[in-house]
């Protein structure tokens, strides 16, 4: 199939969205299908507000018609409802060409932290951007019925994955973590106002605590709390061996709407503390693996206790062929469309 992705996300950014995305594209071209992503980094771009590391593209219309024009696709997915997004589903429109669209991020609850305006506020541009799609991608079912009280009912169910020859509880730990006192607190992912995380930092918890990531917050949280360590952002094996070596991962986020970072500890052989919120709600669905509470000082010490061989099995459920098969699943193509 030919498979024209569209994207706001994409690499040098470092968060689950990127690495979803990526791998699900590497995926599909293994099994013999055409992808031609559209990207920020193909156009000319400006920084986001508040978050200069993210690129949107300036004036991209007419340059994705012609490349998907020349591509000619036969689906079409548009993963993000930025600059590109916006653009791709107008010309799907114009065209009356079928299209799906994921939902990856709270976007509502984001601007509602940093405008401390109400999100409710928030989402009619978000309903509006996604009401024409075909299927809207949602990662768990609990996302899903939220999506369908926004009025939002055709949901498509894609998970997400695990690289399980990486994230494992084989091998060592990262060498930061051999004089550290323990237990060792574990959070990876940006670090920015919406992923809460000093709610984890403010903990009064023995032992170290270590963050894993960059972001907007990362200078701010630094002098703030000069005990923790942070360790700026990880990829493939070192970060593999931050979450073996960690104790527990803490999940402080009350945003994300999957939060592959709990997969990924889980993998590695690592618990999850969290609050019981949408993500943690559908990925800690036993207690062997991982706690939510509300008070997550509790979540913490409860969690490591965990059986470290239940999470890794937990873990390997995430398995990206089966997330890279409903993917597929829930495409739309041209051809389907026209004979519907």
């Amino acid at each position: 199939m030919r498979i024209a992705l569209v994207s706001d996300a994409w690499a040098p950014q470092v968060n689950g969205v990127v690495r979803t995305l990526t791998t699900t594209v590497a995926r599909l071209r293994a099994l013999g299908h055409a992808v031609e992503t559209i990207t920020p980094d193909q156009f000319a771009t400006v920084s986001c507000p508040t978050y200069p590391e993210i690129r949107l593209a300036l004036l991209a219309g007419p340059a994705i018609a012609r490349r998907l024009a020349a591509f000619g696709p036969e689906a079409v997915h548009i993963a993000t409802e930025g600059p590109l997004g916006w653009a791709t589903r107008r010309w799907c429109l114009d065209r009356g060409f079928p299209f799906t669209t994921s939902f990856h991020t709270r976007f509502p609850d984001y601007l509602a932290m940093r405008t401390k305006l109400p999100a409710d506020w928030f989402w009619p541009p978000v309903r509006r951007f996604h009401a024409p799609a075909e299927r809207v991608y949602a990662a768990t079912p609990t996302l899903a019925a939220e999506l369908h009280r926004r009025g939002l009912a055709r949901t498509h169910r894609w998970s997400r994955g695990v690289d399980l020859t990486l994230f494992t509880p084989d091998g060592a730990p990262h060498p930061a973590f051999a004089d550290l006192p323990r237990p060792i607190h574990l959070h990876v992912g940006r670090v920015a106002v919406e992923k809460n995380i000093e709610a984890f930092l403010a903990l009064d918890v023995p032992g170290s605590k270590v963050v894993v990531g960059e972001g907007p917050a990362l200078a701010t949280l630094r002098a703030r709390y000069p005990a923790v360590h942070f360790l700026g952002a990880l990829h493939g094996a070192p970060l593999a061996a931050a979450y073996r070596g960690a104790d527990v991962l803490v999940f402080p986020s009350r945003t994300d709407t999957f939060g592959l970072v709990m997969v990924e500890a889980l993998a590695s052989g690592t618990p999850v503390a969290a609050y019981p919120v949408p993500g943690p709600l559908d990925v800690l669905d036993t207690p062997t693996v991982g706690v939510m509470a509300e008070d997550l000082g509790t979540a913490v010490r409860i969690a490591l206790g965990a059986d470290r061989e239940a999470c890794a099995t937990a873990g390997r459920r995430y398995d990206w062929s089966v997330c890279t098969a409903q993917f597929l699943d829930g495409l739309v193509p041209l051809a389907q469309a026209v004979a519907a």
